[in-house]
């Protein structure tokens, strides 16, 4: 069994990215001090949610439950701007219809894009009046066509979000699963640390160490939430969808201590560009362990590209 790690644990240049898994696109849009990222599947995905923080915010998230009808998801959009921004994904479906992409409601049309969607909460990172609209959700989706502006970092939803004491960001990480690719693409912004404040060692990742993060004023308010999806290529049903974005929450408790609070919103979604017949339970074993993977070392990613600014430390301004 191959497997890809992170490209900045690795130590490479090399991309390794949510669009290694065929069938996916991914695009940001940056908005001074917050943004949106969308994810999208042309074709359609099958696709599982799973909510686990005590402070959500999102959209569509009952029809991706295995015993309703809708199938296929054809984007999700992840946000900054907490409630409010869910208004991209308005853009989102504007811009989906356009390309004739959606859930045929008769053969003779209309169609309706199936977008679901989650926020952050960075209100009181920046100005709290901007906030991502519906035209940044359009211009996202013109981004992943364009394949441009779809790396990590202080990019996308992951602009104004904040790790603990540190600055968060948007990660990705892909690995390879005997014949499949599963890969995440994550929104680091949790209420709690992701750096063991003794020793300054990531907790997703202790060999990689800080110096005097212990000294830094938390960053994080009450209110924070960290969000994703796992994407594969894998042919999995839409019940096993939402097992992968149920072990997806497996990395985000790796990476950051404590997770889940009642202050966090931690939503994963799951998506399939494969065809939906099914996958063994030993491969969907495989697949679960490497999703909780992906997210693990997506979230370091995330902390390791961000950018110092918005009046916080990165943690790559640390390293000794």
């Amino acid at each position: 069994m191959a497997c890809l790690q992170s490209r900045v644990l690795a130590g490479s240049d090399d991309e390794l990215m949510l669009i290694d898994v065929a069938g996916f696109l991914l695009g940001h849009v940056t908005k001074g001090d917050t943004g949106c990222s969308v994810v999208i599947a042309p074709n359609g995905a099958f696709a599982g949610v799973d909510v686990r923080g005590g402070g959500p915010g999102t959209r569509e998230t009952d029809l991706l439950e295995p015993h309703n009808s809708v199938q296929q998801a054809h984007a999700v959009v992840l946000c900054g701007g907490s409630a409010f921004g869910l208004a991209a994904a308005d853009g989102v479906m504007t811009a989906l219809e356009n390309r004739g992409i959606g859930f045929p409601v008769r053969p003779e049309g209309p169609i309706v894009p199936i977008v679901p969607g989650a926020v952050i909460f960075d209100l009181l990172v920046g100005d709290p009046k901007n906030r991502p609209t519906a035209a940044d959700g359009e211009q996202a989706v013109e981004n992943a066509f364009a394949g441009t502006h779809n790396g990590s970092g202080s990019v996308g939803a992951g602009t104004g979000a904040t790790a603990g004491r540190l600055r968060g960001g948007f990660g990705q990480s892909s690995r390879r699963v005997g014949k499949y690719t599963i890969a995440a693409g994550v929104v680091a912004n949790p209420v709690g640390e992701v750096v063991d404040l003794t020793t300054g060692a990531l907790f997703g990742r202790p060999e990689v160490m800080g110096v005097g993060v212990d000294k830094l004023k938390s960053a994080a308010e009450t209110l924070n939430t960290t969000i994703g999806v796992v994407a594969t290529d894998a042919p999995v049903t839409k019940a096993q969808a939402k097992r992968l974005a149920l072990v997806a929450h497996d990395g985000l408790a790796r990476a950051v201590r404590p997770s889940h609070s009642p202050m966090d919103g931690d939503t994963f979604f799951a998506m399939s560009s494969g065809d939906g017949s099914g996958v063994t339970p030993v491969e969907l074993a495989e697949l679960s362990a490497h999703a909780a993977d992906c997210v693990q070392d997506a979230i370091i990613d995330a902390i390791l590209t961000a950018s110092p600014g918005l009046g916080l430390k990165s943690f790559r301004e640390l390293l000794p």
